[in-house]
């Protein structure tokens, strides 16, 4: 009798480990969808630095208080950028077993990392352009024609 309570107590604790392979269930992954939220947070912190930029030539209080309030956005899409990235494509959908082109995507996907954590540091719009250079080359490495053309209508 201990022996089977024991088996079950140790299906029950290891139930997840046994069966999950991913994150979430298969079949419902967006890749598209991700790309498109990358590309408007790139295009959210690109405004916030031009807002951030242009409101630091005042210095009344209800300016400060946008400059912050631009800054706080600024950082949370930065961080929305880092997460799905590292959370998503790193984690979840970039497979070791494909060769030259899983060293390719991820030493892509590591510079949108570094470029998202540029634009938290600063608010030069290089690192907004050359993220969206990224995401867009990441893509031609990442998606088939078909996977790029429905990618392509998407943006449009």
């Amino acid at each position: 009798m201990k022996k089977y309570i024991l088996i079950i107590t140790a299906v029950l604790l290891y139930v997840d480990f046994i069966f999950a392979h991913c994150q979430v269930p298969c079949g419902i992954y967006d890749d598209a969808a991700r790309i498109i939220q990358i590309r408007e947070d790139f295009e959210t912190i690109q405004k916030s630095i031009s807002k951030i930029n242009s409101l630091s030539d005042n210095s009344d209080p209800l300016t400060f208080n946008q400059i912050n309030r631009w800054i706080i956005t600024k950082e949370n899409h930065a961080s929305n950028i880092q997460k799905v990235v590292s959370e998503y494509f790193l984690t979840q959908r970039i497979k070791v077993d494909n060769g030259d082109k899983y060293v390719d995507q991820v030493t892509i996907l590591h510079k949108i990392l570094i470029e998202a954590m540029k634009c938290k540091q600063t608010v030069n719009p290089y690192h907004v352009n050359n993220g969206i250079e990224l995401i867009d080359k990441f893509c031609k490495s990442y998606f088939d024609n078909h996977g790029l053309e429905h990618l392509n209508t998407l943006i449009k």
